[in-house]
């Protein structure tokens, strides 16, 4: 079984900044959270954010910001049409591969739809409520792993950008790091 990351692995940049900064199209006043989005951003790409951290900023903005849109399913459609290109030349989908992520279900969903991959463990956001569910992040990936397959499946391979993602990483029989579209195995310790 193939598990891969998403975001700087397969997706070449944080598909959740981009989908901020693409949505201002469609409700410029989202402007005003710019600056929590790139201090949370750049603190979890330098693995100096906690889980915690990070689900306390979402909880604080994600309603305001999704219910700033008139219809979440146009933006996101839209987004695709326009960021598809953004899938590094490496990756090609392979139906039976498990994309696990902290990027975010109401995106995701569309992403997996049109590349034909039946399994995403990603962050979720209640689509009725618009609050964060479960957040995908570091430890909880492992942990959304053994719910979705149980314990006694272990992924063949692991790909990833950040060793955020190193108890994955340990808890996969190969482990491999993406930078840009290098992708080399990592033997983790």
């Amino acid at each position: 079984m193939r598990v891969l990351d998403f975001d700087n692995t397969i997706y070449d940049g944080e598909s959740p900044l981009d989908f901020y900064l693409f949505s201002l199209r469609f409700a410029p006043r989202n402007i005003r959270y710019i600056l929590p989005v790139i201090y949370h951003l750049i603190r979890y790409q330098r693995s100096k954010s906690s889980r915690e951290d990070i689900e306390k900023a979402i909880n604080k903005y994600i309603h305001q910001f999704l219910t700033s849109f008139d219809d979440i399913p146009t933006v996101v459609n839209a987004f695709w049409d326009s960021h598809m290109h953004k899938i590094k030349p490496w990756y090609t989908p392979r139906p039976d591969d498990v994309i696990i992520t902290a990027s975010f279900n109401y995106t995701m969903d569309e992403f997996m739809r049109r590349t034909g991959i039946s399994c995403c463990i990603c962050s979720t956001i209640d689509y009725e409520t618009l609050e964060l569910i479960h957040l995908n992040f570091g430890d909880n990936k492992v942990k959304a792993f053994k719910e979705a397959f149980g314990d006694d499946v272990i992924p063949d391979e692991y790909y990833t950008d950040n060793l955020v993602d190193l108890p994955m990483m340990r808890y996969a029989k190969k482990a491999f790091l993406v930078k840009g579209n290098s992708v080399t195995p990592y033997e983790a310790g």
